[in-house]
């Protein structure tokens, strides 16, 4: 049987429209976020509106021997949803329904509903859902849980994994399966569940998630911090996480801060060398107590200037500003995104090491932070069409990984292993974990078409 006659079976399995062919339109599938130059054109495009349409879409491709690219928004960092020569992207962009459960706070979510929208519902019945990435207004909440996305409140709230209490998944072999669900207790059987928040959409497709809500996050003070030096700003997020745990610590260089005021033109200083957004969300007199300490650790760490606010509205502009840099750095040139992390008494050493990759290498690297729990994402700033400073910036890329793994950290911390950083994850999990991650690859996906080249 030939490919074409073979599409014309997926098509006639499908409704009318869903399977895409269209080059031009199937060319929109090619790259995500991360702008993987060597990503391909997909063979097809299922864009798909139910757990049976990815089914029925499966199972062809199981048949048919051929490799599966499953795709949310396309807002992944990380190369993971890119398209690959030959294969099938199944999309879960179409599949947008919500559930609220106010009784249980729970939310059952298809996976194609954004992050921010996924807020709005709980919102309506007065609930809140934490995992909050900087791209939360534009980014899925499949996605999240394929990547276990984090955010701007994990260092106090926790990750995407902290809310996801059951999934239905599509396997390799076109079988949905249900595992956890709207229980807040649950020990029975293996804990299936957490082995595919984060796996990349290279065990199953997620069709389905059950989260865990929060009552409403309470307001938040905040406290802006400007410093002369990076390692001093990284001093004071160490002499914070040693006695509070904020809401928010966020962390913003001096090409981050200036970019960002060129976009948003909100009065940062521009002379700063790093900047600190933290806050606070704790109730009464604890809040108070909080926004002294961090207020102290600024100023014992020589802040240039310290400025704290209980307005609301004044603190979320700030949040909004650290929400923009990666945008605005981009403008000033094609980004190699970072995403390392590190024990958060070493990440002095990471920001020092990072600034001596930079002078290295001479090629402009930009740090923003969510500083409170040490996941950085370094942001490489180079011209494509200068070979050789594409070239340095190459190097730079994996020796940032390379010095976050020989700190004891690792090479993602909420944008996910992907296609582009699969190199430096033997090096972190080392042989045996390898070993035992693709047996479990192997007997899932036995004849690896899932999201293949991503992770393994």
């Amino acid at each position: 049987m030939t490919r074409t006659l073979a599409l014309d079976d997926l098509i006639a399995a499908l409704p009318e429209g869903m399977v895409v062919t269209d080059p031009d339109i199937c060319g929109g599938y090619r790259q995500d976020r991360a702008l993987d130059p060597d990503a391909a054109i997909p063979l097809a495009v299922v864009r798909a509106e139910s757990t049976d349409h990815v089914v029925a879409a499966v199972r062809w491709c199981a048949a048919n021997r051929v490799a599966i690219v499953p795709r949310g928004a396309g807002t992944g960092l990380s190369g993971g949803s890119g398209g690959v020569n030959g294969a099938i992207t199944i999309s879960t962009e179409r599949m947008r329904t919500i559930e609220i459960d106010p009784v249980m706070r729970v939310a059952v979510v298809q996976p194609g509903l954004l992050n921010a929208e996924v807020k709005a519902a709980a919102a309506q019945h007065g609930l809140w859902y934490p995992p909050d990435p900087s791209s939360f207004e534009i980014c899925s909440i499949g996605g999240n849980a394929a990547t276990n996305a984090g955010g701007l409140c994990c260092v106090k709230y926790g990750v995407t994994t902290d809310y996801v209490l059951g999934m239905q998944v599509v396997l390799a072999d076109g079988r949905a399966v249900r595992l956890g669900g709207p229980r807040l207790k649950d020990s029975a059987g293996l804990s299936l569940t957490k082995l595919f928040v984060g796996s990349e959409g290279t065990l199953g497709i997620i069709t389905e998630v059950t989260l865990r809500l929060l009552p409403p996050q309470p307001a938040a003070s905040t406290v802006v911090g400007s410093f002369a030096s990076v390692h001093d700003a990284t001093e004071a997020v160490l002499a914070i996480t040693d006695r509070i745990r904020p809401a928010m610590l966020e962390f913003m260089d001096s090409v981050a801060i200036n970019a960002v005021e060129d976009h948003l033109k909100m009065g940062l200083d521009r002379s700063a060398g790093a900047m600190l957004v933290a806050q606070s969300d704790s109730p009464g007199a604890a809040a108070a107590e909080e926004i002294a300490v961090i207020t102290a650790a600024f100023e014992a760490n020589n802040a240039t200037e310290v400025f704290a606010t209980d307005d609301v509205a004044e603190g979320e502009a700030f949040t909004v500003a650290r929400r923009m840099a990666i945008p605005a750095v981009e403008k000033l040139g094609s980004l190699l995104l970072e995403d390392v992390g590190v024990p958060l008494p070493t990440l002095p050493d990471l920001v020092d090491g990072i600034a001596a990759i930079a002078a290295g290498r001479e090629v402009m690297i930009s740090v923003i932070a969510h500083a409170g729990d040490g996941n950085t994402h370094p942001l490489i700033v180079f011209d494509p069409d200068d070979t050789d400073q594409a070239a340095r910036a190459q190097l730079a890329f994996g020796e940032v990984m390379d010095l976050a793994i020989g700190l004891g950290g690792t090479i993602t911390g909420e944008h996910g292993v992907g296609r582009l950083k699969k190199p430096w994850l033997p090096d972190q999990v080392g042989a045996d974990v390898m070993d035992i991650s693709r047996r479990i690859k192997d007997a899932l996906d036995p004849d690896h078409l899932m999201n293949p080249g991503t992770m393994f």
